[in-house]
Formats: C-alpha cells, sequence, structure tokens
C-alpha cells in the first residue's frame, strides 16, 4: 500500500461526491459558472439512485386545478409533523415551479395534458387552500421521473465539461487543523489505486442508507457513504430516527410501486375485499401521507386482515383504471409487475407491504447546502469548504415526514442552492490551502485495515444480520424495551467488524473490499438511528413509539444530532419563515 506522501493528486476548485440529482444539480451550477469540478461516483453516473424515483416532482404550477406555493409550503410543514425548518420549506416551495420550468429546457420529457402543458398528478398529502381538496401538484414523465431528470442532468453537465470520475469510492475527508475540509481520499475501484482530490470546496451528495434494512426501494449502492465521512470528520448526523417507510413496496421483494398508482386512482385492499384507508384518514383516505398509511397497512396485517397464505400483505388495486391509463401513465410500474410477479396490473392487485425507502435525516445544512454543526455556545456554525444536497444532508424540509413527490424537488433546490454558495465562496477562496499529510494518513489508515490477513468473519454475513437487526429493532413501530435491545445488538456487530476479514485482496476490481468499506458506513448509521430513536420518547412522523403515542411539542420540537461515540445533542426546529407568517404545529389529521 502506498504512504501518504506518494499518493497522486490532483486539484479542483470543488469536489462533488456522487453523480445524482443533487450532485449533478450543483456540479452544473459551478461548470457553467467556470469553476473546475470533480465528480466523483462509485457507479456511472446514469445509475445513481435519482434513476429509480417514479412519481415526479412537486411545484404549485397549477396547471389542474389551481394552487399557490403557499398551499404548497402549508402541506409540507404539516407533512414534515412540524419538525420542518420552516424559512427552508418556504425557499423550496417558492423555487418549484421555476426550477420545473429549468428542467423542461434542460431536457426532461414531462407528460403533458392535451393543452400542452406539463402534466400534473395527485399525490398524497397535497391540498388546496391549506387543508381543503385534494392537489394535483407532482409533474411527472410517466412513471420514470427520477431517470428523465438524472438522465438530462448528466447530458448537462457533459455539455458543461464537468470533469467525472467514474467507478470511483471515496474512502474519507481530508481536513486540515483549523477544521476545513479540502478535499478526500478516493480509490479507483478498476484499479485498486488511492488518489488524493484536492478541492476548495468539497459537496457530499451520496444518497441515502435503505440499505439499513432487508426490505428496502433503494439501489444496493445505498449505504450512507457521506453520512459516514461526515461522522468521521467530527459531524453529527440529523433526526436519523426520522425513516421512511413507504407504503406500497412489493410485498417480499421491495421494489417500490409509486405512489402514482394511488394518485391515479388506484386504493389499498384487505383480505375482504375493504378499503381499509377510509378508516384512517377518512378524508384524504390512500392519499394520506407516507408515514400514516404505512402504519395502516402494517396494523391491517398485524390485526389479521392481512392478504394470502401468510396473511403478510394488503392488495393495491389499479384494475378498475383501465389499460390505457395504466399502459399510459404506470408503464413502468406494469413492466415491474410483469417482471418480479408475473402479474399485470390492468388485471389483477398488487400485493405491497411499507418497505425501507428514504432518509430524512442527514448531515446537517441550512438551506444555503452549507454544513452546519454545534458550536462551543450551542449556536450553528458552517463547517469551512463543506456543503451537502440530496438525500444524505438534512436541510429538514422534510422534517419528521417526507411527501411523494417532494425529493426530487430537494435534490434540484438545494443543489443548486449549494452551487450558487460555493460560486460565492471560491470569489473570495481564490487558492487551495495546504494539504496536511496527517489528513491523507487517517484516510489511508482506514484503507489499510481491510489489507489484514487471518481468518475472521465475512463482511457479507455481518450486512445480512445488521439489515435483519435493523428490520426487526426499527422497524415501523418501536418500543423502549425493543429499540434498547437492537442498540446493544448493533454495538455488537460493531465489534465483530473490528475482527472481520476479507479473503481476497486483489487490487483490480476488489469489490469485496468496496463492500467491506460500505459495510463500515453502514455500521456508523445504524447507530445513529437506533440511539436517536431510542432517546425520542415520542410519536412524530415515521417515528412511532408504541410506548409513546402521542406527538410532545412540549419536550421534542427539537432536532436530534448524534456524533460519533454515541453522544446526543439537540437543536431548535426553525419555525420563522422568511415572509410569510409561522405555521404553528397543530394536531395533525388527512
Amino acid at each position: 500500500m502506498t504512504g501518504a506522501a506518494d499518493i497522486p493528486r490532483r486539484r479542483f476548485d470543488t469536489l462533488v461526491i456522487g453523480a445524482g440529482g443533487g450532485g449533478l444539480r450543483a456540479a452544473l451550477q459551478l461548470s457553467q459558472d467556470e469553476a473546475t469540478v470533480a465528480v466523483v461516483s462509485k457507479v456511472f453516473p446514469t445509475r445513481s439512485h435519482t434513476v429509480a424515483a417514479q412519481g415526479g416532482m412537486n411545484a404549485a404550477l397549477g396547471n389542474v386545478v389551481p394552487d399557490n406555493w403557499h398551499w404548497h409550503m402549508y402541506d409540507t410543514v404539516k407533512g414534515s409533523d412540524y419538525l420542518g425548518d420552516q424559512d427552508a420549506i418556504e425557499y423550496m416551495c417558492r423555487a418549484a415551479a421555476r426550477l420545473v420550468v429549468e428542467m423542461e429546457h434542460a431536457g426532461v420529457p414531462f407528460s403533458r395534458l392535451e393543452n400542452g402543458k406539463i402534466y400534473q398528478r395527485p399525490f398524497g398529502g397535497q391540498s388546496q387552500n391549506f387543508g381543503g381538496a385534494q392537489a394535483s401538484r407532482t409533474c411527472a414523465a410517466a412513471d420514470r421521473t427520477g431517470h428523465a431528470i438524472l438522465h438530462a442532468l448528466y447530458q448537462q453537465n457533459l455539455r458543461a465539461q464537468t470533469h467525472f470520475f467514474d467507478e470511483f469510492f471515496a474512502i474519507d475527508l481530508i481536513k486540515d487543523d483549523e477544521g476545513h475540509i479540502l478535499g478526500a481520499l478516493v480509490l479507483e475501484i478498476e484499479t485498486g489505486e488511492p488518489l488524493v482530490i484536492e478541492a476548495k470546496t468539497t459537496l457530499l451528495a451520496t444518497g441515502g442508507v435503505g440499505q439499513l434494512f432487508r426490505n428496502n426501494t433503494n439501489a444496493r449502492i445505498n449505504t450512507g457513504d457521506g453520512m459516514g465521512m461526515a461522522l468521521r470528520a467530527g459531524i453529527p448526523l440529523e433526526d436519523m430516527e426520522f425513516f421512511q417507510f413507504h407504503p406500497t413496496g412489493i410485498a417480499g421483494k421491495g421494489m417500490l410501486i409509486t405512489e402514482g398508482g394511488r394518485g391515479e386512482g388506484g386504493y389499498l385492499v384487505n383480505k375482504d375485499g375493504a378499503r381499509f384507508m377510509e378508516r384512517y384518514a377518512p378524508k384524504a383516505k390512500d392519499l394520506a401521507s407516507r408515514d400514516v398509511v404505512s402504519r395502516a397497512i402494517a396494523t391491517e396485517v398485524r390485526e389479521g386482515r392481512g392478504c394470502g397464505s401468510g396473511g403478510d400483505y394488503v392488495l393495491l388495486d389499479l384494475t378498475h383504471l383501465g389499460a390505457e391509463v395504466v399502459k399510459k401513465r404506470l408503464p413502468g410500474i406494469r413492466e415491474m409487475c410483469l417482471t418480479f410477479l408475473h402479474l399485470d396490473p390492468i388485471d389483477k392487485p398488487i400485493p405491497v407491504f411499507p418497505t425501507a425507502h428514504y432518509t430524512m435525516g442527514g448531515v446537517p445544512t441550512n438551506r444555503y447546502g452549507e454544513v452546519v454543526t454545534l458550536g462551543e455556545d450551542g449556536s450553528e456554525e458552517a463547517v469551512p469548504g463543506l456543503y451537502a444536497a440530496g438525500e444524505c444532508a438534512c436541510v429538514s424540509v422534510h422534517g419528521a415526514n417526507r411527501l411523494g413527490g417532494n425529493s426530487l424537488l430537494d435534490i434540484v433546490v438545494f443543489g443548486r442552492a449549494a452551487g450558487n454558495r460555493i460560486i460565492d465562496y471560491l470569489k473570495s477562496h481564490r487558492y487551495h490551502r495546504p494539504l496536511p499529510l496527517s489528513g491523507v494518513e487517517q484516510a489511508v489508515t482506514r484503507l489499510q485495515r481491510w489489507e489484514q490477513v487471518g481468518e475472521g468473519e465475512s463482511v457479507g454475513a455481518l450486512k445480512a444480520e445488521l439489515q435483519r437487526t435493523m428490520e426487526h429493532y426499527c422497524g415501523v413501530f418501536r418500543t423502549e424495551e425493543v429499540l434498547a435491545e437492537g442498540l446493544k445488538k448493533v454495538q455488537e456487530l460493531e465489534q465483530r467488524l473490528a475482527h472481520a476479514r476479507l479473503k481476497d485482496h486483489s487490487k483490480v476490481f476488489n469489490t469485496a473490499r468496496i463492500e467491506a468499506l460500505e459495510l463500515e458506513n453502514l455500521m456508523d448509521v445504524a447507530l445513529a438511528t437506533v440511539s436517536s430513536a431510542l432517546a425520542r420518547q415520542e410519536s412524530r412522523g415515521a417515528h412511532t413509539r408504541i410506548d409513546h403515542a402521542e406527538r410532545d411539542d412540549e419536550h421534542w420540537l427539537k432536532h436530534s444530532l448524534y456524533f460519533k461515540g454515541g453522544r446526543l445533542d439537540y437543536k431548535p426546529v426553525r419555525l420563522q419563515p422568511l415572509t410569510v407568517e409561522s405555521f404553528p404545529p397543530k394536531p395533525r389529521v388527512y
């Protein structure tokens, strides 16, 4: 293994880690401003997980029914169970319409209405007039919206001459003694050779961490790498207890059936053929917010009204929509059902059950995309040179529960905001700071740890056990006793990971080494998730504590911050928007 001083180096104005929608939108902003940008991605950019987003991107265009960004803001605050920061939410909802048009001009082929305007479908948790009738706010390209956005952004980046490092894995951030982030050590997967990328600014855009759970809708690459890197650099993770379970994953397999299925008029039924959502959300029914629908499905199954021989799922019925609607509006869903279930949703209902889907928490940022941590006096301080955007970040526009259609919006809005902030930073920081070898050596040590030979547990077996543990002890419903047991088990797994060994020490395209490095990140993020969930003694959004069934605004209207090593701290929710009146917390019913 090469010593820190001998590792080759490349220099850029900005290093973007992750080539999904958030990273590519920021990179585009910078490249168009003629900054030098390196985008590091462990997969080819169009394989990034944004490609899997199906339903659409929210914006109050009002193309189908009257709409207003202020109503969108209200729905997002309510959806977040009042844990979302209202300044960031206002910023996002106001920018939405302009950015949908911008995406269209970049080449995203949105579906159309008869009059030629962008098609918008109804989605969960959307309303007109602050909680009134159902809104249609989700701009969709059939059911492949993320795919369309990612490809358009990649092509625009090629045009702007962004520099891509495809199939490079980011090991660790490099930090100097004054706390500035100066780039990262990365590993070329093909050759196994390390490379230092020096940068005046670094953006984490590494996506979520759905691989924490056995059944999930996420790609195998979603292992929380950016979150793990932030933790090791001394930065906390915010609100990790809030993990969204999507109500309609294919039962037993986890693949996502978009909320667009219900937006087009599909509905859920139990074994008696009853539309049970009418009992749980009398007004919004099947288009209540995701945490509400997930709990309803889990409750139906738990109380013996599940379908199938094991009674362990419910059915999503699209059969009444007709072949034309399914083929035109939901072609990807039909294809998936034919491939994985050998059934056609035009004729037969789809077996579904809640599946791990989205990380509401992440690396704490402000609405400019700057990573923030707690100063000694308890106030927020920006980490110089470090930014984050997308699912790995927590601007807290989603709070305790994200609304469908807001994640594609989030990556585009805050990818652009981070790009603009970095441009400002580069104007006043024209030169690279000296790169300390000690910062590189720490990252190299992490890499060398997997060169150890001898007997030890396998990485694959430990990962499978971690996923089972998280699913069993930190799922849709939680209690103190179960979470405490889960934390103990994850801590034991972390100790066992220290003694794990690789059997294959070859350099060229050694995916076993990459999986080992990913598992270290997963382990850190699992500890953050379970510790934060155990500490939060209330039910809010996606975090449902059976032993603390009510939301407790008096004690828990605050963001949790988990530091590596187990320390927990808290900071207040920003309830003051930028220009409008605050939406104070009130009971959340649909």
